[in-house]
């Protein structure tokens, strides 16, 4: 038999990931970890611990091995079937906020784990939500957060806006976000880190890592309202080119990028303008 300072000692993982194994398996908060370190550590929980930390030894991510994430102050689900959810999207969640007048109907497409369209719901209790994913792995995750946040939101399955029949959408949208894949076909960060383990389809559009911003501007303007807006995240050397994509298409104003903490290029957004007949 072993206690849990034991385990931590001898375990060869950083102090920190440890402890959140340990927390995860044992369901004790840190305090409790602290105070009660002498407790010896059932044979059950003992195996799950050590089965865990060996697939942390072998890079699996923690939020995969624990099955969740933070994200702008909530805890989400998550598995191997959705991107694990980062802090530079909390800064598409803010600058949404920003934009959205009182009784808006947002579209998030690609929602994956339903991050963006949960928080914003949840933040903005007052706002219509949509939202879509290609896979249905993705969406179950997604369904099962919104459900545990108890925030209302339709979704459905399919590839971008071929997902619009299927909703009971209003007139227009006001708002039209994303998160979409790109990073660049045989890019050596997709080799990399946390990345190996996560879908590739949610990483990466298999070209440019452009094909969905185009796709997303050629048919928003089709879904959002005059004067609506379409926001995504991307890489941080892409804000150029998806620049230059609303401009060639000459009917978005207010063309902007907005950077994230580490002065990144992270976000770039569009307001849409009917053009006059």
């Amino acid at each position: 038999m072993i206690s849990i300072k034991q385990w931590l000692m001898q375990s060869s993982l950083p102090r920190n990931e440890s402890r959140i194994l340990l927390q995860h398996i044992t369901h004790k908060t840190p305090a409790q970890l602290l105070t009660q370190d002498d407790e010896t550590l059932p044979e059950q929980q003992l195996t799950a611990l050590n089965q865990l930390a060996q697939r942390r030894m072998m890079d699996e991510p923690i939020a995969y091995l624990i099955g969740e994430r933070e994200f702008y102050g909530r805890r989400f689900f998550v598995s191997p079937a959705v991107l694990i959810p980062r802090p530079e999207t909390e800064h598409l969640i803010e600058c949404a906020l920003s934009k959205l007048p009182k009784n808006a109907t947002v579209l998030d497409l690609g929602t994956g784990s339903g991050i963006i369209a949960i928080t914003l719901k949840c933040e903005r209790p007052d706002l219509t939500v949509f939202a879509s994913d290609i896979s249905e792995t993705a969406l179950a995750v997604a369904t099962q957060n919104a459900k545990q946040h108890q925030a209302a939101i339709q979704f459905a399955q399919g590839s971008w806006y071929e997902v619009m029949s299927t909703f009971r959408l209003p007139e227009k949208l006001d708002l039209i976000i994303a998160n979409p894949p790109y990073i660049e076909q045989n890019d050596p960060h997709l080799q990399q880190g946390d990345l190996r383990f996560e879908p590739q389809n949610a990483l990466t559009d298999f070209a440019d890592g452009l094909s969905a911003y185009r796709t997303l501007i050629a048919g928003a303007t089709n879904y959002l309202i005059n004067g609506g807006w379409l926001m995504m995240e991307h890489g941080y050397n892409q804000a150029n080119e998806i620049r230059k994509l609303f401009q060639a298409a000459q009917c978005w104003q207010h063309i902007e990028t907005q950077q994230d903490l580490a002065q990144l290029d992270r976000i770039t957004l569009a307001q849409f303008r009917q053009p006059e007949h």
